[in-house]
């Protein structure tokens, strides 16, 4: 049987990222160098300023959506990690009946290895969000510890003999801010307009928790602001939409019903 997928349009919101506390989203061991800080945050190579990878966004996006939803954490990311090592978990749908069940499925999509009943592609594509011009100034003229970024010291404890190990956090300031933010999700059914407002469910779901590492220290809170919604749809996709605009997300909540009354009504043409 042939399989096709007909792209009614894509929704796309727009904003930043405002740094609420220090923001610290590491890069690998393999960044240390001598006389560096024990973790490191994540650099642009090309011009060494911080950024948010797109990756961590929708990462913990869908982690806090399956939390939200109680979904089975059935499939093992890193297979040759344990517990208490860098062990990550998601869920993925086994079947069509858990594929509908839980909407992380068709917004964030599935794995690879679910078998061959999946049909829908994945619908959700979050950028990498660079630092605002301002903000890049404004860190650039600051202070800092490193470029960019400050140094926060903590203490790593041994549970066994008690002893304290200082250690290196490098962070991104509160206050700074990154955009531009660019969110798109691909509307494949007329009805995939209330599978696109659980994406602003999960930015709300982000913004009460944390983003990187250190959350529960006091690090990676943050908030998304001057929010626009756009649309491209159908025989009209290269043209101008009006566009949805609000300073934050309480601000674009306000507007869901005529939002989706809007949306609906355009992915049906």
């Amino acid at each position: 049987m042939t399989r096709s997928a007909k792209l009614r349009g894509r929704i796309f919101i727009y904003g930043e990222i405002e740094t609420k506390t220090g923001l610290r989203i590491g890069d690998t061991q393999g960044a240390l160098t001598i006389g560096g800080v024990d973790l490191p945050v994540i650099r642009n190579k090309r011009n060494n300023e911080p950024y948010i990878p797109g990756s961590s966004l929708k990462g913990k996006m869908r982690s806090l959506g399956e939390k939200a939803l109680g979904a089975p954490l059935n499939f093992t990311v890193n297979p040759g990690k344990r517990d208490g090592q860098g062990k990550v978990e998601i869920h993925t749908a086994r079947n069509a009946e858990e594929y509908k069940a839980y909407w992380v499925n068709p917004v964030f999509g599935v794995t690879g290895d679910g078998g061959d009943w999946i049909t829908a592609p994945n619908r959700l594509t979050v950028r990498d969000v660079p630092l605002t011009p301002k903000s890049r100034e404004d860190l650039l003229n600051a202070k800092t510890d490193l470029p960019f970024t400050e140094v926060k010291w903590e203490a790593a404890i041994d549970r066994v003999t008690a002893a304290a190990t200082p250690r290196q956090i490098e962070r991104v300031p509160a206050g700074a801010v990154f955009g531009p933010m660019e969110i798109v999700f691909n509307a494949y059914l007329p009805g995939d307009a209330e599978l696109f407002w659980h994406v602003v469910e999960a930015m709300q779901l982000l913004e009460d928790d944390y983003l990187g590492g250190h959350g529960s220290r006091g690090s990676g809170k943050i908030a998304f602001r001057n929010l626009s919604l756009k649309l491209r749809y159908g025989p009209q996709y290269a043209e101008d939409t009006k566009t949805i605009t609000a300073d934050d997300l309480p601000a674009l909540a306000a507007q869901k019903d005529a939002v989706l009354s809007w949306l609906k009504g355009k992915l049906a043409q």
